[in-house]
């Protein structure tokens, strides 16, 4: 009992932080002031601190999808005519990645960038939530990779008493080397240590030229920009002739990856064209968002009044789990953070629905073990014990669902949309969740608050 207490407190400490972190934007709270109202305005908190020389800045704020927050989507069309077709998809993902950084780079909030592969049609479709300036977002997306190797300006490494030189685009020149030049690049792993690294495979002009530079540069750093940004800046060892290239360095295989696909992006650039452009008016979103949060708020009082008419104070008790359920829930939204979209908020509303439910299965296994005749304390226990299997198989086969539907390997032959995936992480979310709420939750409140039915003298003993 000491144990179930002690995690009763920590609920209710965890509900009142989960309570600052849900708060809405501009919340005022009108305070009596001896014969005045003092109002104060509450925000969700702010992280902005250092630990450990690591800058950590977080925002709990809610990140609103294109269909609530209105902005512009555009699909764009990857012009294929001269690639291979084992470099397509390659291509693709490349063009996708320089778009993404160029979205991101501009400030966005929460942009939706992703490629969708039907037959011998290769598309990326771009979200930009808040850019209401058509014009604006198409120059943005639709500008060709720029890739470029650039030398470092002496006198400007010389002036710096920098421990670490940065180069920039100021601070370096062309080497006559661009993106035209290169064959392709792509991951491999050291014969001898087995460290990722980066290989470049150059044109046989293009080979002519680097060879030329690796001569003048030996010893030097030789950086690489893609859209004017330095992605890297290797340090030449040696001469190059062969036209086969290796950056080296600490590079996991992610990052390894990474720097492979946005050299590729310039090696590799894909024309793209506009198919569709479409502006979502921000009123539009409010308006959703309205009627979306006056639908789940009569939903969860009819959900609530039910709870409380059929089961009584074991009701009040679930409704007080499912209030803990909606703040981890929506504190869950703003941490990790999830773009909410309109699909999403149905896949919350859902899972309001599927957490309720395990609360069903447990009431309605305790009424049968109290009809045997059980004490209502042990009969408790058999009612969440009894109903585990089948809220587990029920909520698991739920997740299953929701992975393949969000897609997590971006696989062609799944769900791609945006929206789909919206509605698959807020039911992922939500079903995970009322797992910990249904059994962890309820049954905490139930040991410490619930004193047994009423009218069953000597069943509380």
């Amino acid at each position: 009992m000491k144990h179930t207490k002690r995690t009763f407190v920590l609920l209710l400490v965890l509900a009142l932080i989960l309570g600052v972190i849900v708060i809405p934007q501009n919340t005022k709270i009108a305070i009596p002031f001896g014969t005045t109202k003092q109002v104060i305005t509450l925000n969700p908190p702010t992280i902005d601190t250092q630990i450990f020389g690591m800058k950590i800045k977080k925002d709990f704020t809610t990140h609103l999808g294109l269909d609530l927050a209105g902005g512009t989507q555009v699909s764009l069309e990857a012009d294929m005519t001269g690639i291979a077709a084992a470099d397509r998809l390659d291509s693709l993902e490349s063009a996708k990645q320089v778009i993404e950084r160029r979205v991101n780079f501009f400030g966005v909030s929460e942009p939706v960038v992703q490629s969708a592969v039907s037959g011998d049609t290769y598309r990326i479709l771009v979200e930009l939530p808040g850019i209401t300036n058509t014009e604006e977002a198409l120059a943005l997306v639709g500008q060709t990779a720029n890739l470029e190797f650039r030398e470092i300006i002496e006198e400007a490494q010389v002036a710096t008493s920098a421990a670490y030189f940065m180069p920039t685009l100021e601070n370096t020149k062309p080497v006559g080397v661009s993106g035209k030049d290169l064959k392709k690049s792509s991951l491999q792993f050291n014969s001898q240590s087995g460290e990722p690294e980066v290989e470049i495979l150059f044109t046989p002009e293009g080979a002519k030229k680097f060879a030329d530079v690796t001569k003048r540069l030996i010893g030097k750093p030789l950086a690489i920009f893609l859209d004017d940004v330095i992605v890297t800046a290797p340090k030449v060892s040696t001469e190059i002739t062969d036209g086969q290239a290796v950056i080296t360095g600490s590079f996991t295989v992610d990052s390894a990856k990474q720097l492979a696909i946005q050299l590729n992006a310039g090696a590799l650039p894909v024309p793209v064209k506009v198919v569709e452009k479409r502006t979502i008016g921000a009123t539009l979103g409010a308006e959703s968002v309205l009627k979306s949060t006056r639908a789940g708020v009569i939903g969860l009082g009819i959900v609530a009044v039910f709870m409380i008419v059929e089961y009584g104070v074991l009701g009040l008790l679930a409704d007080f789990a499912l209030i803990m359920y909606g703040l981890i829930t929506l504190a869950l939204y703003r941490i990790i953070p999830v773009t909410l979209t309109l699909p999403g908020i149905a896949g919350f509303i859902l899972s309001i629905g599927m957490a309720v439910d395990s609360n069903i299965l447990i009431f309605s296994r305790y009424k049968e073990e109290l009809r045997k005749g059980k004490p209502w304390q042990i009969a408790m226990e058999l009612g969440f014990g009894k109903a585990w299997d089948s809220i587990r198989d029920a909520n698991f086969t739920t997740i299953i669902t929701s992975i393949i539907l969000f897609n997590p390997g971006n696989w062609t032959f799944l769900p791609t949309s945006g929206l789909v995936r919206g509605f698959a992480a807020t039911l992922f979310i939500g079903v995970v969740t009322s797992l910990f709420t249904g059994i962890v939750v309820t049954r905490t409140f139930i040991r410490v608050l619930y004193k047994g039915p009423r009218g069953k003298k000597g069943e509380n003993a």
